[in-house]
């Protein structure tokens, strides 16, 4: 059984540009090596906005050496980007961009979502590149809510998507570099359940809503993140209050974390020249 190694949270929320209240629940600075593949997550509401005909969001920024995933659970996220990827994403559904040798971006709420209000909710990851791969060519996948399968639990204990990687046999269309497993997890009030998962990878379980406890008698709960360690292959949850869990494991990259600002690479050198190429216009323009 996975021992839990810490627990991090955040109720200090800050605003990237004028439509992501975020919490930023933990970065490759602090605890780097416990998250690999892992760099940075922020977690977005749930907050309520008013109607508007304004954009909300943020504008044109770049993004090199690493992937950003983006999870809504409320609301729309609209994206475009310079290497040609963009779309709307909807309640369940999730945008995979690979930044990678660079590209610039925009993420503004959708403009049904903008025009009708409501509450809006969803997780960013940053997930790391290897060396190899930092310079590879950018890539967008826009995964629709029912392309991500789902297994329900035994007993009725609540159900898993699989957004990337695989649970119980079946498999999640995300294509990552590296093995990575993401799920999306609903447990009910009650319910007591046991998650097979690589021995020696990465295992994180956030809570975005009610309570788990573990095995160790440790619990986890609202907008709280527990960090596993990697030995053992298997996690216990027992649910106090109805769960909306989302699970992140990998396999760690062990190669040096340079980042700045947003740009994550091995080096400080990779990091002057990823700022000398965006002021050049190298990591192209949105039209």
């Amino acid at each position: 059984m996975k021992k839990l190694l810490s627990k991090q949270r955040s109720d200090t929320p800050h605003w990237v540009g004028d439509g992501f209240p975020v919490r930023s629940i933990f970065s490759y600075n602090d605890v780097g090596p416990e998250i690999s593949p892992f760099l940075l997550m922020d977690y977005a509401g749930p907050a309520k906005f008013p109607a508007t005909t304004e954009r909300r969001g943020v504008g044109e920024h770049p993004h090199r050496g690493f992937e950003t995933v983006t999870i809504v659970y409320s609301g729309e996220v609209e994206h475009r980007d310079s290497a040609g990827g963009g779309g709307i994403i909807h309640d369940g559904d999730v945008q995979w961009m690979t930044a990678a040798s660079g590209l610039v971006h925009e993420e503004f709420h959708g403009p049904n979502f903008a025009k009708k209000g409501g509450v809006f909710e969803m997780v960013q990851l940053w997930v790391n590149l290897p060396k190899k791969d930092k310079m590879s060519k950018p890539r967008y996948q826009g995964i629709s809510s029912e392309k991500i399968p789902v297994v329900e639990l035994d007993k009725g204990a609540g159900s898993v998507r699989i957004i990337a990687g695989e649970y119980a046999g079946k498999k999640g269309p995300a294509l990552t570099f590296t093995p990575i497993n993401l799920w999306d997890i609903r447990l009910k009030v009650g319910s007591q359940s046991k998650f097979k998962v690589p021995a020696g990878h990465t295992a994180c379980v956030f809570v975005l809503s009610g309570k788990v406890s573990l095995s160790d008698g440790g619990e986890i709960s609202d907008a709280e993140i527990g960090i596993f360690e990697k030995g053992g292959d298997e996690l216990e949850l027992s649910v106090s209050e109805d769960a909306k869990i989302l699970f992140l494991g990998g396999e760690p990259i062990p190669e040096p974390i340079v980042g700045y600002g947003p740009f994550v690479m091995n080096s400080p050198a990779e990091i002057n020249q990823a700022i000398e190429d965006f002021k050049n216009g190298q990591m192209g323009q949105l039209k």
